[in-house]
């Protein structure tokens, strides 16, 4: 059944499929208002920093404004896309996987990589589809994608909508010279930016394990589509334990990845999360979700930035790998998929998850 994603019932479930049980514990998120943001609101340009240093995910209204309805009514839309497109048969959906071509947009299938160090393999299979805007040369896709792409365009353009209006405000925050951080992320320059359409089957009731292993996202900022849930997070902490976050009617879920901790050394928090069977009786459904990845221009290096007293100074002796935007993707991307390479280095393939664990003084 395809529901409406800012429709909800009365105890703030989605409508037509199973309710989140109330008895699991969850993530206390802030929530944000996007109308808030929009218009200038010092407590709220607060809430959302001291966010990015606590965890690095909150939830963020998108009903209480024109342009937040707009892109929940894309969201709609394209959840019906992705259905469609994981309908194909494995045959047709592998033509579109380039990954041998050292490319991480296209499709994987299931099992293609290893979630732990046990060698498990992951249970979701998503598509990630590139130059939309026509930034970049396009590779060949579904049929449905292309009859989809005035759809995805405007998805596009409304999350990266978000994602600009988020770094303004962080940048101000910081007290890094004007557009600094808005500047490494044109939505016209060539970058790892990508629309992911996943899909998760239930897992054997005997057998319901991790499905996407724990890792932080690999660039700036994700905009995040859910109705059902199996999202968990790690805060930081050594006592900490997993909690799952709560997908909420009308609201996008945010979370900072580690370009944003490369960028800011450390201040902001990419935080460790995963995916698992949904909760309840929602382990019954089938997990769809729909994310936008935003991502620092592909030449853009990771490291520090100049110009802020806020963002802490390297450590005396303290070096800092170099490497641009685009290589450190495809090898967080593809570092860890079974059909290419043959000794998986964990440590290699990391993103900040050291840094997200740590408590800070």
């Amino acid at each position: 059944m395809n529901i409406q994603n800012h429709l909800k019932d009365s105890s703030n479930n989605f409508l037509g499929i199973p309710p989140f049980p109330e008895d699991v514990p969850t993530a206390p998120l802030l929530r944000l208002s996007s109308a808030k943001l929009l218009a200038g609101d010092p407590a709220e340009y607060q809430r959302l920093f001291q966010a990015s240093l606590d965890i690095g995910f909150f939830y963020l209204d998108l009903s209480d404004t024109k342009q937040g309805s707009s892109l929940l009514s894309d969201a709609d839309n394209l959840f019906q896309v992705g259905e469609r497109l994981f309908e194909l048969t494995l045959e047709e959906k592998r033509k579109y996987d380039f990954s041998k071509k050292n490319s991480y947009f296209g499709y994987k299938a299931q099992g293609a990589a290893v979630v732990d160090k046990h060698g498990n393999l992951d249970r979701n299979e998503f598509y990630n589809a590139d130059d939309i805007l026509g930034v970049s040369d396009p590779l060949p896709a579904p049929q449905i994608l292309h009859y989809s792409r005035d759809q995805l365009g405007s998805f596009i353009r409304g999350s990266h909508t978000i994602v600009t209006l988020i770094l303004g405000i962080l940048n101000d925050q910081l007290d890094l010279p004007k557009d600094t951080l808005t500047n490494l992320h044109r939505r016209e320059a060539a970058s790892g930016d990508q629309v992911r359409f996943v899909k998760a089957p239930p897992q054997p009731v005997d057998d319901r394990r991790t499905a996407l292993g724990q890792h932080t996202d690999f660039g700036s900022v994700t905009v995040l589509f859910n109705r059902l849930g199996g999202l968990q997070v790690l805060p930081p902490g050594a006592d900490a334990e997993w909690v799952y976050v709560r997908p909420l009617p009308g609201h996008a879920i945010v979370n900072l990845g580690d370009a944003m901790v490369k960028f800011t050394n450390g201040l902001f928090r990419s935080n460790i999360h995963r995916v698992v069977a949904p909760p309840g009786l929602q382990a019954e459904s089938t997990r769809y979700s729909l994310v936008y990845f935003a991502r620092p221009e592909d030449s853009v290096i990771l490291s520090r930035l100049d110009g802020s007293s806020k963002i802490p100074v390297m450590d005396d002796g303290e070096m800092e790998e170099e490497i641009s935007s685009k290589d450190w993707i495809i090898r967080r991307a593809l570092g860890r998929r079974v059909d290419l390479v043959d000794d998986i280095d964990f440590e290699k393939s990391a993103g900040t998850e050291q840094i997200s664990r740590r408590i800070k003084a």
